[in-house]
């Protein structure tokens, strides 16, 4: 096929000249990449076959790029200026790779090219002339996260070379347990311009087997847990049983409220009655304040006249299966057009953002009330309303903290899903903006919410529950020939086939794995919920230095994991491939 691009299968692997052992580059399969050949296979010389051999210090750079095909590749530049041919990663490994090749040299990114990656020798002089041509240490108003959404290979990889094992000690981000704040820092928090770092997740970090986790049954008696005046005698406990097994749908009106804010905790029955007469005042002034604006004045109020608009809209395609909701003028409409107008009202900055009337509409079905309803809706909304900023700059952190999970949890399918061009997990958008609304069934999501309203045992619950479900998938991912929109079509068509009890188990399995591990990653644990920053006195002590440095020799001492085992590293060391023999 003389007009069509052929690929050769092969391997790569490191050598040192000075040993006579060598190291192989194996991920665990093969063919992992293949080399592609613009010409014809007949014109492909005999004696070696499209072999080629490069000492890692005549690497001048090597390039992510993107073929016609749809496909990545990585191009490797000699310093003489000429490029070997381009290798093709079917099934992912390309960070291994780099994390093998920086054992003996150092990848910085270009400063005016994300996908280029400059070679530099492991010399103290290089490196420091390395780090001022690139400008490392001044990028203080660059935006991570956006720069990871628009290109994720191109930041993730400059976070990698920023944040390496072999160099993380000296260039461990400021807020990092082991880099004290200067007295330049004023002690004050980043602002929203600082950069935050990104710490590299290593393959080394032993998780362990995923523990056997069961569900419970739904709570399903109320009152013996009330004092004689009314209040909740335990909060904590009720938390956990809802955790385990959810309610039954006969207390979920009264045990919603609580989890919601609508009521406190150690409220008595007497407090509720008043705080329910409060709230229903309040609810009708702020709704009169929109029912009373003319035609007239809505004629010039634009703002209110598009959320009227964007909700009139919604609310016609809102869970119109449900018999709530269903048919023509249904009143169940008409509360919940009523509820998100009074919303605007409520919160003038947010207003009403699409999306919003898939949250309301549990909460009207369980409680019936149009006041309970909004109240709940504003309890709700004060755990995600982040989620509908314009900016949508906790959208990006949540990807980015649910890519850190994937990293800890399946390297290998994270890898995968990068050499796809979806490491980003942008399609797993919807799941985190309105808590899987859409994914489950209608009774499932009110099981759900229910358990994510605990905020147990972390709030990023809901992130480990994502995780879970790309677990699920990844006999479906590994070994395809999916791109980012076959990826993208599968992940939609999930929609109503997942079981959700699965679901939370391995997303409770997922939490249980990750808390077990005694080596677990800084960033991590942030997002769990597990990190507790150190006293100012740990962080400066010599034995918290001492700790750093013995950590950083045992790491080196140890290598690089994963299918990958290096020698001692040396300047005469090669990058070879050789053509797979058929």
């Amino acid at each position: 096929r003389s007009n069509q691009d052929t690929t050769i299968p092969g391997f790569i692997r490191i050598v040192e000249r000075v040993r006579v052992e060598d190291t192989n580059f194996d991920p665990g399969y093969e063919p992992d990449w293949a080399v592609i050949s613009t010409v014809k296979r007949d014109q492909v010389r005999e004696h070696p076959p499209w072999s080629f051999s490069l000492p890692l210090s005549e690497l001048y750079s090597l390039r992510r790029s993107r073929f016609s095909l749809g496909r990545n590749f990585l191009v490797f530049t000699s310093r003489g200026g000429h490029p070997l041919p381009p290798l093709h990663f079917h099934r992912g490994g390309t960070r291994e790779l780099l994390r093998a090749m920086q054992r003996y040299i150092i990848l910085a990114p270009s400063p005016v090219d994300g996908r280029l990656f400059l070679a530099y020798p492991h010399d103290s002089g290089a490196l420091s002339q390395s780090f001022d041509e690139l400008h490392l240490f001044d990028d203080g108003s660059s935006d991570l996260v956006s720069r990871f959404i628009q290109d994720p290979y191109a930041t993730t990889f400059g976070g990698f070379s920023k944040v390496t094992n072999f160099f993380r000690g000296a260039l461990r981000p400021p807020d990092s347990p082991f880099h004290p704040r200067g007295p330049q820092d004023h002690h004050g928090p980043p602002t929203a311009d600082d950069e935050p770092g990104f710490e590299l997740i290593t393959c080394g970090v032993e998780l362990g087997p995923k523990p056997d986790v069961t569900r419970g049954q739904p709570l399903d008696k109320w009152e013996e847990f009330l004092d004689p005046e009314g209040r909740v005698k335990d909060p904590q406990q009720i938390k956990e049983l809802v955790f385990r097994g959810g309610i039954t749908p006969s207390l979920r009106k009264d045990v919603w409220k609580f989890l919601l804010g609508f009521y406190p905790w150690n409220s008595t029955v007497k407090e509720r009655e008043d705080i329910l007469r409060m709230k229903t005042d309040e609810y009708f002034r702020m709704k009169v304040q929109w029912k009373s604006v003319s035609e007239e004045q809505e004629m010039r109020n634009s703002l209110l006249r598009g959320y009227r608009s964007l909700i009139e809209r919604d609310v016609s395609r809102t869970d119109r299966h449900n018999t709530f909701f269903s048919g023509n003028d249904n009143p169940g409409l008409t509360l919940l057009n009523d509820v998100l107008m009074t919303y605007c009202m409520f919160n003038f900055d947010l207003g009403y953002v699409q999306g919003m009337s898939d949250l309301l509409a549990p909460l009207l079905f369980v409680t019936q009330n149009e006041v309970e309803s909004f109240w709940c809706l504003t309890g709700f909304m004060e755990m995600v309303h982040q989620n509908f900023e314009e900016s949508q700059e906790a959208m990006k952190q949540q990807l980015l903290q649910l890519s850190l999970l994937m990293k800890a949890l399946d390297p290998e399918l994270l890898d995968y899903l990068d050499t796809q061009d979806s490491g980003s997990l942008c399609f797993c958008f919807r799941w985190l903006l309105i808590w899987f609304k859409r994914e489950f069934s209608f009774e499932d999501i009110l099981s759900l919410w229910e358990v994510l309203w605990t905020r147990l045992p972390c709030e990023n619950f809901h992130l480990l529950m994502a995780a879970s479900i790309l677990e699920s998938q990844r006999g479906e991912f590994i070994g395809s020939d999916h791109d980012f929109n076959t990826i993208l079509k599968h992940i939609n068509e999930l929609t109503m086939k997942l079981d959700l009890q699965t679901v939370l188990r391995g997303a409770e399995a997922n939490y249980l794995q990750l808390a077990c591990c005694k080596e677990l990653p800084v960033k991590v644990q942030e997002v769990i919920g597990l990190y507790v920053p150190p006293s100012p006195d740990d962080e400066t002590s010599p034995e918290s230095e001492s700790h750093e440095t013995q950590q950083l020799l045992s790491q080196s001492q140890a290598g690089w994991v994963h299918g990958l085992t290096l020698l001692t590293p040396n300047p005469d060391s090669v990058v070879s491939m050789m053509q797979q023999e058929s």
